[in-house]
Formats: structure tokens, sequence, C-alpha cells
């Protein structure tokens, strides 16, 4: 059993949550039902503790050049309040993880690094920041990150949030984040997420999470609001086609392959960390036309394709499925996979060996779910 427990342990355990190990934290799997809990994300709200990411902020002078050259994307170009997805990559160009980065500020920065990651990254930061002006401070340990996802979010939040602040939250643009009253209390609120659905996570110090986190579910109870586990985390963001750290993205994967090159800027002024590997992977089509990529694959049968199954074509090897499992807003098994460029194509037939039975699966363009604006 892991030894890290977010602030808001004790509310999952009153609300009878099972548990799990996930990234060294004990994290609600799930309340009651996941599946309850994945269809009011679709349909209503759902409340997330995420308080087991990173938060690492990086601030002075140089802080801007600096992400240029510690990540992948071009950081230096994110407006004030707004927010980029990116990489930190190795000098191989295999990932080390995938982050969201907020700019608070012409020198200062919030990095959002996943769970198991946090401390690699943190690390990973501040050994490159050697020679650049910068300070970076891991402040994972103190902080908290709450998020409601669903139709209904920008509804709860409005009910916590003083009225002369509500055009703060509806305004609030998609990956962007600004400083709001919540409950009381000044907080950091961003609109991003991880479902497919529009949401807000919520930055606050643990002493105030607890409380945060009842006001919101008082708050939501008129509007369809539940607690979610990272079961419906999980079914959730594999709908909305969202790779996973550990699952699509790791050390021995690159952008390219992940079809994640439109993150990478090649083209920004400098150097950055991996750039001379990933450019030689772009030259040389790895993820375009040679090697591996990423696909979604739908099932024309109701059994659900699992992680590290193989994927065959005329019963020959092709590749791996990453993630996969029966589509509760679409009602037939979804899945990522990796498989040889030459069966990539949207429109190609390929089996997945669902345990000695080979079962016929297509591959579809990604997302597999998106909601109507």
């Amino acid at each position: 059993m892991s030894e890290n427990y977010t602030a808001l342990y004790e509310q999952h355990k009153k609300a009878d949550a099972s548990f799990t190990d996930f990234g060294g934290w004990q994290m609600p799997l799930k309340y009651e039902s996941e599946l309850a809990e994945h269809h009011a994300v679709r349909n209503a709200a759902g409340l997330f503790d995420l308080s087991h990411m990173g938060e690492v902020w990086v601030s002075g002078p140089e802080a801007a050049a600096f992400l240029d050259y510690a990540l992948v994307g071009k950081l230096s170009a994110i407006a004030d309040g707004k927010a980029k997805y990116s990489l930190i990559c190795n000098a191989d160009g295999g990932i080390i993880d995938d982050l969201i980065t907020y700019r608070r500020g012409p020198e200062k920065f919030l990095v959002v690094p996943n769970a198991g990651n946090a401390k690699v990254v943190a690390a990973a930061l501040k050994e490159r920041a050697a020679g650049f002006d910068v300070v970076v401070e891991d402040a994972s340990a103190e902080t908290s990150l709450i998020a409601v996802q669903g139709p209904n979010a920008e509804a709860i939040l409005l009910e916590l949030v003083p009225t002369e602040q509500h055009s703060l939250v509806t305004e609030l643009k998609y990956y962007a984040a600004v400083e709001v009253s919540i409950a009381g209390d000044e907080l950091l609120l961003a609109r991003t997420g991880y479902t497919g659905e529009d949401g807000f996570e919520i930055y606050v110090p643990n002493t105030d999470a607890p409380s945060l986190w009842e006001a919101l579910l008082e708050a939501g109870e008129g509007h369809g609001l539940i607690p979610a586990g990272l079961a419906a985390r999980d079914s959730l963001r594999l709908e909305a086609g969202m790779p996973l750290y550990g699952n699509e993205l790791s050390r021995h994967v690159n952008a390219y392959a992940a079809g994640l090159g439109p993150v990478v800027a090649l083209s920004k002024e400098g150097d950055f960390v991996g750039k001379e590997a990933l450019a030689a992977i772009k030259a040389a089509g790895v993820g375009s036309t040679i090697g591996q990529k990423l696909v979604g694959l739908k099932g024309a049968g109701r059994r659900a394709a699992r992680g590290h199954y193989s994927v065959l074509k005329d019963g020959s090897l092709i590749g791996e499925v990453t993630s996969g499992q029966p589509s509760p807003t679409l009602g037939y098994p979804v899945a990522l996979a990796y498989v040889d460029v030459e069966h990539s194509e949207v429109g190609a037939f390929v089996d997945v060996d669902l345990r000695g039975k080979a079962e016929p699966f297509e591959v579809v363009p990604l997302p597999f779910y998106k909601r109507s604006k």
C-alpha cells in the first residue's frame, strides 16, 4: 500500500470510496458505480480529486527562455493567463512526461506534471535550470487540485463565485486560468480537463481543500454533481482519445509516433532538450512513414480489447493495445493501440487477440467522442 494520501482522503473514506494505488498515491477508484460516475460527467457533472498531480512554479527574468529550452514547445509564446500542452523529453526524444503550463505573469509560470512523474519532472527542471536566471519551486506537497467536469460545471462554479466575478468564469476560455474568489478564498481557476467535457480545475492549499470539496458538493446538489473516481476518469479520457502516461506515453515513445508532433516546436529559436533527436526522427518519417503509430480502434463486436493485447493482420503481429474498454457513452468497444504504420490509415481493418480469439476492429479517427458545442 502506498504512503501518499491527498488532503481529501478523509472525505473519500466518508463517501465509502474504493481506493487504488496510482502513481504512489491512494486514490478513489470509484464511490458507488463507475458507470454512474461516467454518465454523470457526460450529462451533468463529476467532482474529481486530482491532488496527486504535481505543481511546479518557474519564475524569474529568464523563465520563458528556460521553458523554451526545457520543454519541446514554444512556451514563451503563451499569453498571460493562457495555458499550453507540451512535453518534457530526454535527449533521445523519449517522453519523460506530458504536462500543461500556465503563464501567470511576464516572469511566472505554473507547470503541472502527472502524478507518478511529478518528482521526476521537478528534478529535471531544476537540473535544466543551470545557467538560467530562474527559480524552480516544487509546490506539489502543499497544493491540492480539485476538478469539476461536465456540462453543468460552469453553473456549479457560479454558485460559489461572487456575482461581480461571474464574468471571469463565463468568459474564461479553454486552456486559460484566472484568479477568482471561490467559497471565500482567492484561488486559481483553470478551464482545461481530461474528460472531453467542459470543466474546471481549482488549485487550492491543502488546508483549504476539504472545505472547498464540501462546498462544491453542496453547490452541485441541484446540478447533478457526484464525486467521481479514477475508473470514470479513465473511461472518459479514453473516449476523448487522450493519452495516458504509462499507457500511450513513455520514455520509449516519441512525439511523432504518439500523434503529438504538432506540439514539438522545431522551428523555435535556440536549442531545447531532445531537439536534435526529434528533428532526426521527423526527417526519417518515424511515426508517419515507418515504425508504429498510435491509432484509435472501434470494435465490431461486444468484447473489448485491453492493454497489452496483440493487434494482428492476417494472423501476423502488427502492434499492441495500450488502452481499451467498452465505451459507456458510445455503446461499443474502443481502444488505443500502436500499430505498424502501413496498417494505421483510417478505415483499415485489423484483429485483436482477445485471449486466444481474433476479433475484428476498425481504425477510426480520434477522438472517439466529441461533445456538442
